[in-house]
């Protein structure tokens, strides 16, 4: 069981992030605004430089809006404990290299360190990947999972949202033996903002409003990461829904010889007994639970009738998701408190 540390007199550590401009820069910003150990002294983005932050945050204007976003400058991040990527995958991939080796940690947003076999970046997101050593190195920024390498890790690959909720639901169902790791199938829902900042024609207002659609089947670049984490082969089919955050991940698996309900809860809850940011409960999660706040939340049932295990998880994309995560995991990683500057209560209603 994991239990928080107390920890007095800390001192104040340095925080930047580069691609400030976007909804998990945003997040980001909404999150550092209340963390008492760490201090936003750097805001770096591309054709974001220039900008003032109130401007493009306006939620953000009595706590960080007299801000403006600089260019992207790695002498400037020199030194700094923290340095957050926002950026597309490729950009990522170029700058932590040249920054790994200069501050105390990287904590990237994208998928560029993710997936451990490098093979798979061709044809899941069209590069070749070019730094197999900071591959190697870099670690998976799921804390429930990998608390113990993140301490003092130097470069963190926070997970995909949906990834994130799949992950925490079905890997401790495979690990245990409960379900069949060749036949899990991960039907998610997730909010318009989990596509990014930028407004494309699929979700566009009147695309969007009144609709639930699919999407990427049976290719989505989450696929392999899912597979990776959970332990299984998985058939994933995300959906997009008419909502601003929220993931919602319903996972079936076969079980592997007799099983009861409150077998795979008891699974679940042995699993993450003593975690700040994930509840398991006998209720239905929804997304409205999580909004805004770094926790998960999950429950499962077997279905003795067809045969089924069903797992689920709802939690917030932009925060457990995305940015909450990643400083979850950057606290662990410099050695602070792990939930510091990190909400558990959700908004609702």
């Amino acid at each position: 069981m994991y239990v928080l540390p107390i920890v007095h007199d800390l001192p104040t550590l340095r925080a930047a992030i580069v691609g400030a401009s976007g909804f998990t820069g945003a997040e980001l910003l909404r999150l550092l605004a209340q963390h008492p150990h760490l201090d936003v002294v750097a805001l770096q983005g591309d054709t974001s430089a220039g900008s003032r932050l109130a401007d493009l945050h306006p939620g953000l204007a009595t706590a960080m809006g007299d801000r403006t976003i600089g260019p992207v400058d790695v002498d400037a991040l020199d030194g700094i404990d923290v340095v957050f990527l926002g950026l597309p995958h490729e950009a990522s991939l170029e700058l932590a290299p040249a920054l790994v080796d200069r501050v105390r940690c990287v904590v990237d947003l994208s998928a560029a360190f993710r997936l451990r076999d490098a093979s798979q970046y061709p044809r899941y997101y069209g590069f070749e990947h070019d730094q197999p050593g900071l591959l190697a190195e870099a670690v998976y920024g799921l804390p429930e999972r990998y608390r113990t390498a993140l301490r003092e890790a130097r470069l963190v690959a926070t997970p995909g949202c949906y990834v994130t909720a799949a992950t925490l639901a079905v890997e401790p169902l495979v690990s245990a033996g409960l379900i069949d790791p060749t036949a899990v199938i991960v039907d998610a829902a997730s909010g318009v903002s989990g596509a990014g900042r930028a407004a494309t024609p699929t979700t566009a207002f009147c695309t969007v409003d009144e609709n639930l659609t699919a999407y990427g089947l049976l290719d989505h670049r989450h696929t392999p990461e899912m597979e990776q984490e959970t332990g299984a082969t998985v058939l994933f089919t995300p959906h997009l829904a008419p909502m601003n955050r929220g993931i919602l991940a319903t996972c079936y698996g076969r079980p592997l010889g007799a099983a009861t309900t409150d077998d795979a809860l008891a699974v679940l809850r042995d699993r993450y007994a003593g975690e700040t940011f994930v509840a398991v409960t006998d209720g239905i999660p929804g997304t409205k639970a999580t909004l805004g706040s770094n926790t998960a939340i999950l429950t499962a049932r077997v279905d003795q009738r067809t045969g089924h295990v069903i797992a689920i998880a709802a939690l917030d994309n932009l925060c457990k998701g995305a940015s909450g995560g990643a400083l979850q995991s950057a606290n662990v990683a410099l050695g602070l408190p792990e939930a510091a500057g990190l909400p558990r209560v959700g908004v609702a209603p």
